[in-house]
């Protein structure tokens, strides 16, 4: 009974196991590089432990965060800069992030879904039903 028991319980932590890997290969799927909705810069989605983030890694003209509502912020550049933050897996979406757009200084609520060639950034407040959607499409 006891070898039973052992061998159930070393069949149940390998299933919990694999599907955790699994899981894990699925929402590291988005993780790339993407041109902005302009195509005026390029944005890499990486993974911090199990979370996901979004910096600029190329624009087009070289600029300044002059809009950024912290004063001690605004002679920084913006490559380099992370725009997505904090970015959990749930459920086939990427939820709980947070999205900064450098034209208007403001930071976002923010949720993305992926379809295997685009992001599909949702920037709300409050509710997604008070937001915007835009398309980043993957570069590599």
């Amino acid at each position: 009974m006891k070898k039973i028991i052992s061998f159930c319980f070393a069949l149940y932590m390998l299933m919990a196991a694999s599907f955790a890997n699994s899981n894990s290969g699925a929402a590291d799927k988005i993780i790339g590089v993407y041109w902005s909705p302009k195509k005026d810069a390029k944005i890499e989605i990486y993974k911090k432990s199990d979370t996901y983030f979004g910096k600029s890694i190329w624009t087009e003209t070289k600029r300044k965060d002059l809009k950024n509502p912290n004063p001690s912020l605004r002679d920084r550049e913006l490559l380099g800069t992370d725009l997505f933050t904090n970015f959990v897996y749930k459920h086939g979406t990427y939820e709980d992030g947070k999205i900064y757009d450098p034209e208007s200084g403001k930071t976002y609520d923010c949720k993305i879904s992926f379809n295997g060639k685009s992001l599909k950034v949702r920037g709300y407040i409050g509710i997604s039903l008070f937001g915007r959607t835009e398309t980043f499409d993957r570069i590599m």
